[in-house]
């Protein structure tokens, strides 16, 4: 396995861990009032959320178009 599929594994699990804790922090008391008054997230929140969902996909290129057009 090539060391950019490894590391795109690694990103992948990353951006979903990030994606999930910023899921479950929205869901949190804070965030609810947050949302409630403003009609926004709080900012950590919402890098959470951005920022897993930007890992997983940079992840999952990474695993799937890792090596092509490559010889290894």
């Amino acid at each position: 396995m090539s060391p950019q599929r490894v590391f795109g594994i690694v990103l992948l699990i990353i951006g979903v861990i990030l994606l999930t804790i910023g899921l479950n922090a929205s869901q949190s008391a804070v965030d609810r009032w947050s949302n409630f008054f403003t009609g926004h997230f709080t900012d950590a929140t919402v890098w959470y959320i951005v920022v897993g969902i930007s890992a997983a996909v940079g992840g999952m290129m990474m695993v799937l178009f890792g090596m092509r057009g490559r010889h290894a």
